[in-house]
This record gives C-alpha cells, sequence and structure tokens, in this order.
C-alpha cells in the first residue's frame, strides 16, 4: 500500500474514482485526494449526498458529485465511448441532465418478514433491500405512496387465508412476502403494479379497492403470475406522447423522466424536420412516432409487443396522424434493405443489448440518413462502427442523463451518408 497521496481525476464507468496510478475509490468526485490508508479527503467538487440512503441504496452511484462534474461523467460516457471505435463524432453537444424529483417511474421491491414489510432498491453488490424513507430522485407523487403501501401489504398479508403445509408452524410465524412494485407516472395519476402477489380474499381486494380510491390511483393492477389482472382503472389510463395521448398497457416501456423525453424525441425532431418518410424501429408506444408525424412527415412504426403495438396504431387512428403502426420483431425478423430503401431516414431506439442484425441490414440500404436512440454507449458504439464503415458520417452526438446520479446513460446520435 502506498502512503502517497494521489488526486482523483476521473470517475470510471461504474462511479469509481481514480487517479493518474490507476487506483480506484468509491464515493469519490474529481479533484479529491485519496490518501494511502484509502481515506478521502474532499475536493471543490465533492458535495453532500442529497439522499439519507446513498452509501447503502443501489439505486444512486454519484450522489458525491457537484453539477459540473454529475455533467462532466455523462458526457464523458458517451464521448469515450465514440473514441474507443474511432467514429470521429464531428459535434458533442452538451449533455441534458434532469433534475431531482423527476423520475416518473420506478422498479421497486418488496418483501416481508415477521410482519413488517420493506419497500425500497437492492442495496449496492447486495440482495438486501433498503427501506426507502425519501428518494430525491422520483417524483413527489410515487414517494408519497410509499408509506400508503407498507401498511396495504401489512394488511393484505393478515387478510390472506392460512396455507396448509407440513409441520406447526411457529407461534408468530407469518407467510413471506415477496412483490415487485412498479409504479408510473401517467395523465390521470399513478399507475399502481403489483407483481408477484395475489388479493386473496374479500377483506384483502376490499382493502386494495379502498387505496386505490383514497390514494386517487389511475389504476391499480396485480399479477399473481398469470399476467395483470385490473383491480381498480376508473377511466382508461394514457400517457401523452408529445401531443397525443397514447393507452398504457401495464408495464409498458417509458422513459423515465418527461424532460428526458423531451430532450430525446426532440434532438430527432431538429433532425428530420421536413423528412417526408421515415421508418421507426422499436417504436414503443410511439415516442419518436409521434414526435415526428405531421403533414410533411410520414412514419412507419415497428414494434414486436402486441400490446404496445396496438397501443400506438389506436392513437394513431384517433390522432388521424400518418402513423403506421406495424407489429413486427425486429431481432427475428429485421427490416430488410430493399424495405428500407423505401425510407428517407431511419429512428431506432432498441434495448440494452442493441440491434447488430437491423443495424446490418440499415448499413446495406440506400438510407441516408439515421437517427439512433440509445440507453447503452458501449452496444450503441458498436452498431455505430458498422454504419461508419459503411460510409455514415457521426453528426452529432447528444448525452443525455436522465438517470440523475446513477451511472446509467443516454443518448441520441445523428448518422449521415453522402449520396
Amino acid at each position: 500500500m502506498t502512503d502517497e497521496s494521489e488526486e482523483i481525476l476521473r470517475i470510471a464507468s461504474k462511479g469509481d474514482g481514480v487517479t493518474a496510478s490507476g487506483r480506484f475509490a468509491w464515493g469519490a468526485a474529481p479533484g479529491d485526494l485519496l490518501h494511502g490508508d484509502g481515506t478521502l479527503e474532499w475536493g471543490p467538487h465533492h458535495v453532500e449526498p442529497a439522499c439519507r440512503h446513498f452509501g447503502r441504496c443501489g439505486g444512486c452511484q454519484l450522489q458525491q458529485l457537484d453539477e459540473e462534474s454529475l455533467a462532466a461523467f455523462v458526457e464523458a460516457r458517451v464521448s469515450n465511448a465514440s473514441a474507443s471505435q474511432e467514429l470521429g463524432a464531428e459535434q458533442i453537444a452538451p449533455p441534458h441532465l434532469s433534475p431531482p424529483g423527476a423520475r416518473r417511474r420506478a422498479s421497486l421491491r418488496a418483501e416481508s418478514s415477521g410482519g413488517r414489510v420493506v419497500i425500497g432498491f437492492r442495496e449496492a453488490k447486495s440482495h438486501r433491500l433498503v427501506e426507502l424513507e425519501e428518494c430525491p430522485v422520483l417524483a413527489s407523487e410515487l414517494v408519497a405512496l410509499l408509506g400508503p403501501l407498507r401498511k396495504l401489504l401489512i394488511t393484505m398479508g393478515k387478510a390472506a387465508p392460512a396455507k396448509k403445509g407440513k409441520g406447526k408452524p411457529g407461534k408468530h410465524q407469518q407467510p413471506r412476502m415477496a412483490a415487485d412494485i412498479e409504479m408510473t407516472l401517467v395523465e390521470q395519476g399513478v399507475d399502481l403494479g403489483v407483481k408477484g402477489l395475489t388479493a386473496e380474499g374479500l377483506s384483502a381486494t376490499e382493502a386494495m379497492l379502498a387505496f386505490a380510491q383514497e390514494h386517487g390511483l389511475a389504476r391499480l393492477t396485480m399479477d399473481g403470475g398469470y399476467g395483470f389482472e385490473t383491480v381498480w382503472e376508473p377511466v382508461p389510463v394514457t400517457v401523452k406522447l408529445g401531443a397525443v395521448s397514447v393507452p398504457f398497457p401495464p408495464g409498458s416501456f417509458l422513459q423515465a423522466t418527461l424532460d428526458g423525453e423531451q430532450a430525446l424525441a426532440g434532438a430527432a425532431r431538429e433532425w428530420l424536420e421536413g423528412v417526408p418518410t421515415v421508418a421507426d424501429l422499436f417504436s414503443g408506444l410511439g415516442t419518436f412516432a409521434f414526435a415526428l408525424a405531421g403533414p410533411e412527415t410520414k412514419v412507419l412504426a415497428a414494434e414486436a409487443a402486441r400490446d404496445t403495438h396496438l397501443a400506438c396504431k389506436a392513437a394513431a387512428d384517433r390522432a388521424q396522424l400518418p402513423v403506421f403502426a406495424q407489429h413486427r420483431d425486429l431481432f427475428r425478423n429485421p427490416l430488410q434493405p430493399d424495405e428500407l430503401s423505401k425510407f428517407a431516414a431511419v429512428v431506432l431506439d432498441p434495448p440494452r443489448a442493441g440491434a447488430r442484425e437491423q443495424v446490418e441490414c440499415i448499413a446495406q440500404s440506400d438510407v441516408a440518413c439515421v437517427v439512433y436512440i440509445s440507453c447503452n454507449p458501449s452496444s450503441w458504439s458498436r452498431d455505430a462502427a458498422r454504419l461508419v464503415e459503411e460510409g455514415f458520417r457521426l453528426v452529432e452526438l447528444r448525452p443525455v442523463g436522465q438517470f440523475r446520479w446513477s451511472t446509467h446513460v443516454e443518448l441520441a446520435s445523428l448518422f449521415v451518408r453522402d449520396q
């Protein structure tokens, strides 16, 4: 072990601070001093974490960074991914950072033991849960439900009929409960989904209905292992994508923050303004399709998830927009080069693994403009290298930090092929 102190120069992709000699320190900020015994001396960019759970909760890794260092981290994740494949980005825009309290969806875990219910995120590098008493990342409407939801789950556990089994249960033993909690802010309020749990018995069902009504839920669904069942939905649940209200099937994907969605969709709209035909691949509910469609632009929206595809189609029909929804699995059946060549531009927003096969077809087509949205700079850089190899130029990169204080970074990118 060295006795010398070294300055933290940068933050690595997993959130650790790194010195010039390659020493790592968790919870460090650029400008901190890492002493020989492993302790940190805070520098000018180190701030007091915003949450009491930081350091245990695995949801955030970067609350010690000031705004300048956080922005630099987001930009570096994207620019380093570009440089690693020598993509030659012509312009990298300043990063967009979502503010605190902007996260409109969350996936939490609920577990009980001995009559006590804990709802929260996993501890870092552990299966243990951190009970959330606060969360400066989530929208206040979601945080406000955590306490009442704990009480509801306790009530449901007490109302559930006893399960028969071998042996004599302990005097104070209660059935262990485990469930996944999905919360999403929609136009009508909070959409709450509980997976891994069912309402057993009249008392449990009545408790859930009372909870949904008292807290003004937009919808309450349960999934005990056979798919979502709606317990409460006074009016059909929708999300606003651009100016269009789109049906929101339970469990559907939605960008983490509204401002993040606007930053990504705004980039696509700016880059493709006036383009006559666009293929929106991995289109989901139509985040980009509805941002682009209009009198001058027709959009094909291709999506594999059937419920999501039907929601997009229904919204497009109702809004009378030129969005043509296609139910298609682009991993098993990507759009072929001859199909793609009918479009002036392509937008794709694939899952974290990227879209190797679909990108190969784009590379072999006559498409001259590609807008690639990604939630994983590593898989994006691999796919981007294939486009560059076929004559595309990486004209612009826009880093987006929707998941504030985490190492999860997104981006919008524009590729143009000179004809």
